[in-house]
């Protein structure tokens, strides 16, 4: 009988540290294996697909190019290799703009929770650029790094994370707008396609320019429309540290209303923001021809992304919605 009651109080205790293992498999770490072990997120891996989105070979990813073409196919590829199913009947929600072709790229990992799970938050970047930009040294090429390759690796890669790990309660729709640069066009028709679809969601994150650090002396990134939501501080509190802080001059530059969270919040009117660390002090080469791959800081990308998953999977496995719009 202690034989039996030592073997089993063993399997208990492998179990329970089982469930505590998280993505670096530390103890207290999210990315629980009792569901799926948290695939490693690697600086390489978000250098040598950074190279490929902001390349010369895509020509700027302006809406409506051959490059561009060539951002989605990449992008679903990415997708349908790492689980991340399409949410409508492809990945492809597709809209005109005059004579241009545009489509966002949406993908969902379905919650673990048979109630939880309808409802939806929603990530997401932009991954169209402006094509060309003002000739420097020959080069005309507007590659669009940090503007918003950044986001939209980060996008991915948290998809990648959760469809892995498969811990989040909530569903989570990966979008990739197309035409931002052109007025939040994308964005602009998947919110309403949504909201005429009912899709019951919840929150929704606009990743925007992330490749770039802050100073040392500022939180590592902030949130547009800070003061709408108690969507900073709720995030902070499940990532155990202020990730995301507020930026006095978001609201000077109007950042809420100038990127893709903003239509979600429109027509949604769910919680709705965009988080960067582009604060208009750290990289000079905004619409610029030497908005390049090799001027990002892949530590800091990384760094971003791991201290976001805390944050994001509290989020995602609350037992209610504890972000909440402010009355203005």
């Amino acid at each position: 009988m202690k034989k039996i009651f030592s073997i089993a109080m063993f399997a208990l205790l492998v179990s329970c540290v089982a469930i505590q293992r998280g993505a670096d498999g530390e103890p207290g770490k999210p990315g629980a294996d009792a569901y799926g072990p948290a695939p490693k997120i690697t600086k390489e891996a978000i250098r040598a697909n950074m190279e490929y989105l902001a390349s010369d070979a895509l020509g700027g990813r302006a809406t409506g190019t051959e490059g561009l073409e060539k951002a989605a196919v990449f992008i679903e590829t990415y997708l349908q290799k790492n689980n991340i199913k399409p949410y409508f009947e492809t990945y492809r929600d597709s809209f005109k703009l005059n004579d241009l072709d545009g489509y966002n790229i949406v993908g969902v990992v379905e919650g673990n929770d048979p109630k939880l799970k309808n409802e939806f938050i929603i990530l997401g970047g932009h991954y169209d650029h402006i094509g060309n930009g003002k000739v420097v040294e020959g080069d005309s090429i507007a590659n669009g790094a940090n503007d918003d390759a950044s986001g939209t690796l980060a996008a991915m890669e948290f998809g990648r994370y959760f469809a892995k790990t498969k811990i989040n309660k909530r569903s989570i729709l990966i979008t990739l707008y197309d035409a931002e640069e052109m007025g939040l066009k994308g964005s602009a028709h998947l919110a309403a396609r949504l909201k005429k679809e009912g899709i019951n969601a919840y929150t929704m994150i606009n990743f925007e320019m992330i490749g770039v650090p802050r100073a040392a002396t500022e939180v590592m990134a902030y949130m547009s429309g800070y003061e709408r939501s108690n969507f900073a501080e709720t995030l902070n509190t499940y990532a155990g540290e202020e990730v995301v802080g507020f930026f006095p001059k978001a609201k000077d530059f109007n950042l809420f209303m100038r990127s893709d969270n903003f239509p979600f919040y429109k027509e949604l009117q769910i919680p709705a923001h965009a988080i960067s660390t582009f604060d208009f002090t750290n990289f000079d080469y905004y619409h610029h021809v030497d908005d390049e791959a090799d001027k990002m800081d892949y530590d800091h990308m990384l760094n971003f992304i791991n201290k976001m998953i805390p944050a994001l999977e509290g989020m995602m496995n609350a037992p209610t919605k504890e972000v909440v719009l402010k009355d203005e």
